[in-house]
């Protein structure tokens, strides 16, 4: 669990970084591992583990969001964090700016401080 919040914390930073260069691209494609690893830590609390990006997204929005643990604008930060970093990555033309990077970023800032707040009676006992 410990590990993925390094990951994710690693990957936020990656995400500024890249965001006051200018790579708007990358920063949104980091931002999204940042929800992406995050949740993986938190689909562990209840023994869940998903093998694929989009099983991850599933898994979190049916065992978190719909259950009320995590507020439904998390579900949806994490799926369109996942759209935009497969637009970012996959696509040839995309329309990822500076304006759309920084929205990536702060959502995922958001979403990884959620998930640390959510974790904290689960690492505090380990």
């Amino acid at each position: 669990m410990k590990g993925y919040i390094t990951k994710a914390k690693e990957k936020l930073h990656a995400s500024g970084v890249l965001l006051r260069s200018g790579d708007y691209e990358d920063a949104v494609s980091r931002a999204y591992y940042v929800a992406f690893h995050a949740a993986r830590a938190v689909l562990l609390t209840d023994g869940l583990v998903a093998s694929t990006h989009q099983g991850v997204v599933n898994l979190f929005g049916l065992h978190f969001v719909r259950t009320g643990r995590f507020d439904k604008k998390f579900g949806r930060f994490l799926t369109n964090l996942k759209d935009e970093r497969e637009n970012s990555d996959y696509e040839i033309y995309t329309a990822i700016d500076k304006a759309v990077a920084k929205h990536a970023v702060q959502e995922a800032r958001e979403f990884l401080k959620a998930v640390e707040n959510y974790l904290k009676p689960f690492l505090q006992g380990g």
